[in-house]
């Protein structure tokens, strides 16, 4: 794992004091995202190595522009899962270097897919929810969970029978994600992992705390325009205390990252003892972003969301991103996780 960098003594969340060089931030444009994510590759292989490296990455992701991040981390996400898997030969639905990915692994109502075995190979079937980028990502990694074989598939997005059906998206947060449920009718798949493997490998954890890196980053750049008012004009008490909360919980959430990043790389984010790392980690990360969220609002009053377009983007793009973790829930699971933890001590 390579180290951090020695922080500095000011304000460690800053973007200068852990972004990595060369990662360059492509404002609202998913397809360039996706092209700059294809050139990560070898980064999001190289996980279980260089976990710092690989979280550090999409952290600069997020504080680039979280729109780009949104649709960027996916892909590396999949590249880490195929790599973890072997890398399977994904020839079969032309899947090559140029290839980019969704994640397509929620659940909801009705919506389920199956596999069935034909003699060219396995064939999905049925509608998935949730589905990002449908129409621009080439290719997806899919959990099945009925047929002959359930498990984790890489389908093709661009068959004839996919029919993405991208729905309506009424909040101006991560607007150019398309999001919706796809269809899938007899399409050619590769198996990438049988059964549970895709929920119990180690990297599943792993991924979730790739995810919150990218709301660290995103939360971060909000909080720099509160430190960037204060030292255009001398603060008074109120503005010193906003400052003051968003430090602390900034510099909470990027040590939790970086314990993260350590307890992978040693060996000790597997299993139950990952769940349990991720869960934490995205609470405090989760936390953070809330915070800072509220502090920079009451702080900076309306002007800057109503006159800065890149801040008031990044505004509704942490919001809605925010919300994959689901806040009491996730607090009640990760309180679970802690007693499973401590009867097995």
């Amino acid at each position: 794992m390579s180290s951090a960098p020695d922080p500095s003594p000011g304000a460690v969340w800053r973007a200068d004091e852990w972004a990595v060089p060369g990662v360059e931030a492509v404002s609202g444009d998913v397809v360039g995202a996706l092209e700059a994510a294809r050139l990560l590759a070898d980064v999001a292989r190289g996980l279980a190595e260089d976990p710092w490296a690989y979280l550090a990455t999409l952290a600069t992701l997020g504080a680039g522009d979280l729109t780009a991040a949104r649709a960027a981390e996916p892909h590396l996400d999949a590249v880490a899962i195929l790599a973890q898997a072997g890398d399977p030969d994904l020839g079969r639905i032309g899947a090559g270097p140029a290839s980019t990915f969704g994640v397509y692994a929620a659940r909801a109502p009705g919506a389920t897919l199956r596999v069935e075995e034909s003699t060219d190979g396995p064939r999905v079937s049925g509608t998935k929810a949730w589905c990002s980028l449908p129409g621009t990502v080439s290719h997806a990694l899919v959990t099945v969970d009925e047929g002959d074989r359930p498990g984790l598939y890489a389908v093709p997005l661009d068959h004839a029978g996919v029919d993405a059906q991208v729905a309506g998206w009424a909040s101006l947060g991560l607007r150019a994600v398309s999001t919706g449920p796809v269809t899938f009718t007899d399409v050619p798949a590769v198996p990438v992992g049988e059964g549970s493997w895709y929920l119990e490998r180690p990297g599943f954890a792993w991924s979730g705390i790739g995810v919150a890196a990218v709301w660290f980053g995103g939360a971060a750049a909000v909080a720099g325009r509160l430190l960037d008012a204060a030292a255009r004009r001398t603060p008074d008490q109120v503005a010193l205390v906003h400052l003051g909360t968003v430090d602390t919980v900034l510099h909470a959430a990027l040590l939790s990252l970086r314990e993260a990043a350590r307890a992978i790389a040693a060996g000790e984010a597997a299993g139950a003892a990952g769940s349990l790392v991720a869960a934490r980690t995205r609470a405090v990360v989760a936390d953070a972003c809330d915070v800072v969220l509220r502090e920079v609002g009451h702080g900076l009053g309306p002007a800057p969301l109503t006159h800065d377009e890149e801040h008031a983007r990044r505004v509704a793009d942490l919001t809605v991103y925010l919300r994959q973790h689901h806040a009491l829930r996730d607090r009640a699971a990760l309180g679970g996780l802690l007693l499973a933890e401590e009867a097995g001590r």
